[in-house]
């Protein structure tokens, strides 16, 4: 069984490829969303094989959702979109296939028959190019919001997952430390925490040989034995 995800701002053209979708029994629709903070939340919790994505959505385009999730684990990507295809040709790079609007029922059952033939087989990660993150999708109480990379002092991991603070005060969000590292200038200060370099007031050396960190808003953030040194080459400062 192939595990499918479909994500569009467009209601008429989820139904579309749910409808598609309802006639080959070997695919599952595990979930529909409407943008892609609800898309972000339904990959790591259901782990599809393919998310139908659409490219062109409100506030967080489908490009930019490739940004936030981690290659290790992505499922495959088929764009659906209505730009014309000599567009299109510019996100080929990122994704396994693309369909056009409105989707013709024979290019799609070549697209599934793409995914049955690679069904079970490792991502290609070498083939995605992937953009850097401008801002966060996180989660303030009841509010979604979306937190701009310049704002973020630091961001840490714990039991209830990850959050990013700013001077206002953390906020979770479904990116992984590791997307966070990998896609935005935040730097690795300790297993569980990174920084953003031009938020650090001071660094605090301790007797034990780790450090203390004092962001811009009087926040602390440690700094294990094994990063102090990284970090302080990427201050100027000798090791």
């Amino acid at each position: 069984m192939i595990r499918a995800l479909v994500v569009d701002d467009e209601p008429y053209a989820r139904e579309e490829l749910r409808a598609l979708l309802a006639g080959h029994p070997d695919f599952q629709l595990v979930g529909s969303c409407g943008n892609a903070v609800e898309a972000l939340k339904g990959i790591n919790r259901d782990h599809p094989d393919v998310v139908f994505l659409d490219i062109q959505m409100p506030r967080i385009s489908g490009i930019e959702l490739l940004g936030m999730l981690d290659p290790e684990t992505m499922p495959r990507i088929v764009f659906v979109t209505a730009f014309d295809e000599y567009a299109v040709a510019a996100f080929e790079e990122n994704a396994f296939d693309y369909l056009l609007k409105p989707i013709e029922p024979d290019r799609f059952e070549k697209t599934l028959t793409r995914l049955r033939r690679v069904s079970g087989q490792p991502q290609p990660l070498g083939t995605l190019q992937i953009p850097p993150l401008a801002h966060i999708p996180c989660y303030a109480g009841s509010r979604i919001r979306l937190v701009r990379l310049p704002e973020i002092e630091y961001a840490y991991t714990d039991l209830s997952g990850v959050h990013v603070v700013t001077a206002e005060g953390a906020s979770y969000t479904d990116l992984t430390l590791k997307v966070l590292e990998d896609r935005t200038d935040l730097v690795r200060c300790h297993r569980q925490n990174l920084v953003r370099l031009d938020m650090i007031r001071e660094i605090r050396l301790l007797d034990n040989g780790c450090a203390e960190i004092t962001t811009r808003s009087g926040q602390s953030v440690p700094v294990s034995r094994r990063h102090l040194r990284d970090l302080k080459l990427r201050l100027g400062f000798p090791a």
